[in-house]
């Protein structure tokens, strides 16, 4: 799924209006439609909804909402703020319709104003949308702190009153609200950590904007659903070897559980055969855990040493759990992988930091997994907000050649070519020792089965989260671990 500009969402509008054809005003109807038809199954009309509108097209939609609702039986209180004789076009139409059914209660800054204090209430924020890119003060910062302060759920139509859909959003004023529905796509702030308080859940509602328009839009931000995932056909007429035969560098003496994890997550991700690299003193913990593994025994007692022969394997991984001391052993097996499906994680990550200078030694589409800390490691610097980072995440894939999995919610997987996919599944239950390491055996279980190395990040992300929901249903996000994620692969 694309996620547009704020600009290329009002090109897309304006394209929709002039092709379907359409008036402004039906679109807005049917804007308002589909968000109506989203909210009544999540609140009914037994809740007091208080709706706060703006003068512009998101406070339009705001009053179609407030129409609709009072049609269906709803407590219906609306709010404009602001002095509406300067609205939009579609505002000012919309609001003589709604004046026809429904009071409307006009506000400006010397007005008092008392928010619902009913247990039942809900509040519709219609105040700013997508197109906002000043941020908000006076009287209208007053009434959003005002309504965040309500302790009532909120609901965003489009975005939350305040934020900004593209770049970072330096203000306090914005609405917090408790779920956005957004139109058509999801806007690139959703996926910013430190937007977390002003997106709550949210949820894309289809608005009928021309599929034409929307096929020939260019973006490098893309959002991972289950439409986008396309497993591998696997044929009745194979055996282990049409599977693929991965190799895993992973373990340390007292860090074996990675190891294991990682190689576990791997065989129950569908590839054919695992060898797994470990230390001399911890190969029969690996056999016992996992007696289905291939054991390529370390030259040392307690960290990774190998006399690499890359030749009959399809794709490599190393990294988790190996430890910090054999940076030169880690360079000679760099040495050795430049034709290789390649991943690197944790440990490998943090060598790569210590030594930029190894990254030309990096195939090309290697796979690489950071968490933030990590990412900073690996760059040698942090960022200012969460839009530069991502900036950064992108220009550093496509100067480097590379695949990046940064980790987190949403996990952002950024491509040589400069695209950036955002994950959709997952759960704070993942942030737990391990997980990181399940994450690797995944993806180099489809690498093996000759998965092409960007949908296997891609895939490898997505399948991961969605065994850690299905394991948050088993059990719950604070009592599940990294196991759980395992054998809730499907």
């Amino acid at each position: 799924m694309k996620i547009l500009s704020t600009y290329q969402t009002r090109d897309l509008d304006e394209y929709t209006i002039k092709n379907e054809p359409i008036p402004s005003i039906d679109l807005m109807e049917r804007a308002a439609q589909a968000f109506v038809n989203s909210f009544v199954l999540k609140y009914d009309n037994t809740f007091k909804t208080v709706i706060f509108c703006g003068i512009g097209n998101n406070g339009g939609d705001g009053l179609a909402v407030a129409r609709k609702l009072h049609q269906l039986g709803y407590d219906v209180q609306t709010y404009v703020l602001g002095n509406s004789t300067n609205g939009s076009i579609d505002f000012l139409e919309n609001l003589k319709r709604l004046q026809n059914q429904s009071e409307v209660i006009k506000l400006s800054e010397n007005d008092e104003f008392h928010l619902p204090k009913k247990e039942k209430s809900v509040i519709i924020d219609a105040i700013f949308g997508s197109g906002l890119n000043r941020p908000i003060d006076g009287f209208l910062a007053i009434v959003i702190l005002k309504i965040n302060q309500t302790g009532l759920p909120i609901v965003s139509i489009d975005i939350a009153s305040g934020l900004f859909s593209d770049t970072h959003s330096p203000q306090s004023a914005v609405i917090q609200p408790t779920y956005t529905i957004t139109f058509q796509y999801p806007k690139l702030a959703f996926f910013q950590p430190e937007n977390e308080k002003s997106v709550g859940s949210w949820e894309a509602v289809d608005i009928g904007l021309s599929q034409d328009s929307i096929r020939e839009a260019k973006t490098k931000y893309y959002y991972t659903s289950s439409a986008e995932i396309r497993p591998l056909a696997r044929s009745s007429f194979s055996h282990k070897g049409t599977f693929g035969h991965a190799f895993l560098v992973a373990g340390s003496y007292g860090m074996m559980g990675a190891a294991v994890l990682a190689t576990k997550a791997c065989l129950r991700s569908g590839v054919g055969k695992i060898t797994t690299h470990v230390p001399k003193k911890c190969v029969d913990i690996l056999q016992i855990s996992v007696p289905e593994v291939i054991v390529d025994i370390s030259h040392n007692d307690y960290h990774f040493d190998g006399i690499w022969n890359f030749t009959k394997y399809d794709a490599v991984a190393m990294g988790p759990g190996i430890g910090l001391e054999n940076i030169d052993k880690f360079e000679e097996f760099l040495k050795k992988t430049p034709n290789k499906k390649l991943i690197i994680d944790a440990d490998g990550i943090t060598f790569l930091g210590q030594r930029p200078e190894l990254l030309k030694l990096l195939p090309k589409n290697t796979i690489l997994t950071p968490h933030p800390k990590e990412f900073k490691s690996l760059i040698g610097r942090g960022w200012e907000n969460d839009f530069e980072k991502l900036e950064i995440l992108s220009e550093f894939a496509v100067s480097k050649k590379i695949i990046i999995c940064l980790k987190g919610k949403n996990t952002a997987v950024a491509l040589p070519n400069g695209e950036i996919h955002f994950n959709s599944t997952g759960n704070s239950g993942m942030a737990t020792a391990g997980s990181g390491d399940v994450l690797t055996g995944i993806i180099l279980s489809f690498l093996a089965q000759g998965y092409p190395p960007e949908q296997a990040a891609i895939q490898g992300v997505y399948e991961h989260g969605l065994a850690g929901d299905q394991a948050a249903k088993n059990r719950s996000e604070r009592s599940m671990i990294a196991s759980d994620i395992i054998e809730n692969l499907r």
